[in-house]
């Protein structure tokens, strides 16, 4: 027997278990793409041309993307390849450890492997539908573009960066199901090398210097080290550049590869990373659900805090640069920030940016109870004294105090590298603590739409709460007020459009008091519905 017999039979099996999953993946990333080329295909040479001076002048917001010139397509993909990029990865590393380290958990891998299935079988028909899906990826954003009237050279780049950089992430989930002896695990290292991805690609743009035109940054040798980077260097639109794609494709090898070897070493169910030894007596709090809950969080939020404290001394560090910055990127900071003063401007700017990206961590960490429920851990702890509320409102106040925590975390960070450059520490550590507390409400909203989702239709709950979150960012003041210039109407359904733009502005109180009463009636509303309907347990 071969090992790699099965993989055929194996393959066809992912492919009908996720018949639904990764076509709608596929086809909403590809709507998304074709709604940002169309809505940026409205705007003027002109609004394009000082959009672009923007991203390139400004250090902050380098971050987001590589500017390549000026056209529709390279404008959009300055901050559209890093949120395709990114959904690209988490399919990939969903579809790996789904058909891999999952099967191993709910013990269906022991099953298969009593038949005729080699040791790489099951791992190498994960990669192989993973990697189909991510090359149809490639070419329904391909489509995407020439649909819009883009280039076709600059359509079939962009979707090649995107597709590629999911092929890296399949190879990065291979390993990680290796490393790990749980699903959960699995992910979480995954997600942790894809936010390190981001890290490197987005520090090597920030350091990376303008060319006289002022409408092309050259990122520093950093943005080098990352997939992200190379996916960033191929400048579909603006150039087409196709070697770094050979760069993806030998890190993929280079990763399965290791997969394989790894895969050798350990024995079914268990990972390479050998699990620690719990005390010999429990901790008092993990008598609760609450106490549960964090144990199982905190590393995720430690990461994330160090993350948001490095990103917050960073937007910090470059305030005085800011002060300097063109008429452009002044209007652009203005129309975020809420403030013809730049300073200002971008302190709202910046501690907005930052509750997106916990927006995030809160969809990430809610998500978990639609994972105990489908993993089948649920159940057995529901038949002890435990109520559903209760457990759901454990998840839910774990995610309130880790988003609270990591916006103190950025604005601190960023107040206090502020206040360095500018010689007013604690009045930039004060300002910017308040900023950070006000965000709180517009994160609750995302969260509780999770809550919701997860209760109403709990097995597309992933699907939709990423869409949501995508969305609100997508019409908020980052993209829709400064970016897109979208309508008032469009702007309105995202909760952080209406989050006070301290210290920019005073703090309102209607605004605030609305979005927790819309969290409160999601929340309540998704609690009512769980309590009455039956759990959604794997299949």
């Amino acid at each position: 027997m071969s090992s790699l017999s099965g993989t055929l039979a194996l393959t066809r099996l992912a492919l009908r278990r996720d018949r639904l999953r990764l076509p709608a993946y596929v086809l909403g990333l590809a709507v998304l793409w074709a709604g940002m080329l169309a809505a940026e295909g409205a705007q003027s040479h002109q609004a394009l041309v000082e959009e672009t001076e923007i991203f390139v002048r400004t250090p902050a917001v380098r971050i987001f993307g590589v500017s390549s010139g000026v056209s529709v397509g390279a404008t959009v993909l300055i901050r559209g390849f890093v949120v395709l990029a990114a959904l690209a990865a988490l399919m990939s590393v969903q579809a790996v450890v789904r058909h891999t380290r999952q099967s191993e958990e709910t013990g269906r891998a022991e099953l298969v492997r009593a038949a005729v299935v080699g040791r790489y079988g099951a791992l190498a028909a994960a990669l192989v539908a993973t990697v189909g899906a991510d090359i149809a990826l490639a070419m329904a954003l391909a489509l995407a573009g020439l649909v819009t009237g883009q280039p076709a050279a600059g359509s079939l780049a962009a979707g090649a960066s995107v597709g590629a950089f999911g092929v890296v992430f399949a190879g990065v989930a291979a390993v990680t199901v290796q490393l790990s002896s749980s699903a959960r695990g699995a992910a979480g290292l995954a997600a942790a090398a894809l936010g390190l991805a981001f890290m490197i690609s987005g520090v090597g743009n920030m350091l990376g210097t303008a060319d006289p035109s002022g409408l092309r940054l050259e990122s520093a040798w950093p943005a080098w080290l990352s997939p992200m980077g190379w996916g960033q260097q191929m400048r579909p639109y603006g150039g087409d550049h196709w070697w770094p794609l050979a760069l993806s494709c030998a890190a993929f090898v280079v990763l399965v590869c290791v997969a394989g070897a790894l895969a050798t070493r350990r024995d079914l169910g268990r990972g390479i990373l050998a699990e620690r030894r719990g005390r010999g007596e429990a901790s008092a709090a993990l008598l609760s659900p609450l106490g549960i809950v964090w144990r199982l969080q905190r590393g995720a939020l430690l990461a994330w805090a160090v993350g948001m404290l490095v990103f917050g001394l960073v937007f910090g560090a470059i305030i005085d640069d800011v002060a300097g910055s063109s008429s452009a990127t002044t209007d652009w900071y203005a129309r975020m920030g809420g403030s013809g003063v730049i300073l200002d401007a971008y302190r709202a700017s910046a501690i907005a940016m930052a509750a997106m990206a916990v927006a995030v961590y809160v969809v990430q960490m809610l998500l978990r109870m639609r994972a105990e429920e489908a993993d089948g851990r649920l159940e057995p702890l529901l038949s002890t004294a435990v109520s559903r509320p209760r457990w759901v409102m454990s998840h839910v106040v774990n995610a309130a105090l880790g988003a609270f925590a990591l916006l103190l975390v950025f604005a601190a960070g960023m107040g206090a590298a502020a206040g360095a450059v500018l010689g007013d520490l604690p009045v930039q550590v004060r300002d910017m603590l308040a900023a950070g507390v006000v965000q709180l409400p517009g994160i609750m909203v995302v969260g509780a739409v999770v809550v919701a989702v997860t209760a109403l239709l709990p097995r597309w709950a992933a699907t939709i709460s990423w869409t949501a979150v995508i969305v609100f960012i997508l019409l908020g003041p980052l993209f829709g007020a400064a970016t897109l210039q979208l309508p008032g109407w469009a702007q309105d359904l995202s909760p952080f459009t209406h989050v006070p733009k301290v210290p920019a502005a005073d703090v309102t109180a209607v605004p605030v008091v609305a979005l927790l009463v819309v969290a409160t009636a999601l929340a309540a509303a998704g609690l009512a519905w769980f309590r009455r309907r039956d759990l959604a347990l794997p299949a």
